[in-house]
C-alpha cells in the first residue's frame, strides 16, 4: 500500500474550513467513546496565551520614546520658566547725613584777588567766533564790577 505523506495543496485551504474540518475529526472520534461510556472526555488542553507584554513587544521600545520625549520636553519648558528674567530692586542703602561742615567766610580782599586771577585768565583765552567773543567780554565786565565794588555780594 502507498504511504501518505503531508498533502500539497494547489490552492491553500481557508482558516474557516481548516477549522471545521479539525471539529469533524474530533466529533468523529469523540462519537464512538461516548456510546460505548457515558463518561465525557476532558477538552483537548488550550495553549496558554501570550501575555500582552509579549504580544505587544515591537510597542515597548516606541513607548519608552515617546516617554523620554515627553518628559525632556517638560523638563526644558520648566526650566525655561525659571530662568525667566527677574528683576531685583537693589536693597536701599541706608542714607547717612553728615553734618554740614560751616566754613570759614572768605575775606574780601581774597576774593577780589580770585576774581583779578580769574580775569587774567579770560584775557588770555582766544575766542574761536563772534559769539563766544561776546560771552567772554560780559563775563570780564562782570568781573571787573566785582573788583571795582565797594563791597563784594556773599553767595
Amino acid at each position: 500500500m502507498s504511504e501518505e505523506g503531508p498533502k500539497l495543496y494547489n490552492n491553500k485551504p481557508k482558516k474557516a474550513h481548516l477549522k471545521q474540518f479539525q471539529d469533524q475529526q474530533i466529533f468523529a472520534s469523540a462519537s464512538p467513546t461516548m456510546s460505548s461510556s457515558h463518561s465525557s472526555a476532558p477538552p483537548p488542553p488550550k495553549l496558554p496565551k501570550e501575555s500582552f507584554a509579549r504580544r505587544y513587544k515591537f510597542l515597548w521600545p516606541m513607548l519608552l520614546a515617546v516617554n523620554f520625549g515627553v518628559g525632556a520636553y517638560l523638563f526644558m519648558r520648566t526650566k525655561k520658566k525659571g530662568t525667566t528674567p527677574i528683576t531685583e530692586e537693589p536693597l536701599p542703602q541706608p542714607i547717612i547725613t553728615e553734618p554740614v561742615k560751616v566754613h570759614e567766610p572768605i575775606s574780601e580782599e581774597q576774593q577780589r584777588e580770585a576774581f583779578k586771577w580769574m580775569l587774567e585768565e579770560k584775557r588770555k583765552v582766544k575766542p574761536k567766533d563772534r559769539e563766544e567773543k561776546k560771552r567772554i567780554d560780559e563775563e570780564k565786565a562782570l568781573l571787573k564790577q566785582f573788583i571795582q565794588a565797594k563791597s563784594i555780594p556773599r553767595f
